[in-house]
């Protein structure tokens, strides 16, 4: 599977449902998406090849906090997740069976940030 194409797939639609954000935050925003895209992509496979939806929803959480504390809202890393899943339906070189597991892993951790539930927290 090319990542790097899924990635530079869900940053063009990103900014394209948000031009916003290039006058906010200019090219270096974007190449940051990127970023941030390309890690949401390796921990979905991490997951992946550990059987542990958990580990990306665990992660989810973790990231989410960061992004709020840096002035980010929630709605951007569950839109963020949902262009992933869209894309990924379109991912004609990707294994049927793990983009349906990736899929399924974004869907638990948007449900979990939708329903501002952290697992673990005290």
């Amino acid at each position: 599977m090319n990542y790097h194409l899924i990635v530079n797939k869900v940053t063009e639609m990103i900014y394209e449902r948000e031009p916003s954000l290039l006058e906010r935050f200019g090219d270096k925003g974007k190449e940051k998406c990127r970023e941030d895209n390309h890690h949401h992509m390796k921990q979905l496979e991490s997951a992946c090849e550990l059987n542990q939806s958990v580990f990306f929803t665990d992660y989810a959480v973790w990231l989410n906090g960061i992004l709020t504390k840096h002035g980010m809202k929630t709605e951007h890393l569950i839109d963020n997740f949902k262009i992933i899943q869209h894309v990924l339906l379109e991912a004609e070189d990707m294994d049927k069976e793990k983009t349906e597991t990736y899929r399924l892993y974004l869907s638990e951790a948007i449900a979990v940030l939708e329903g501002g539930q952290v697992k673990g927290a005290v």
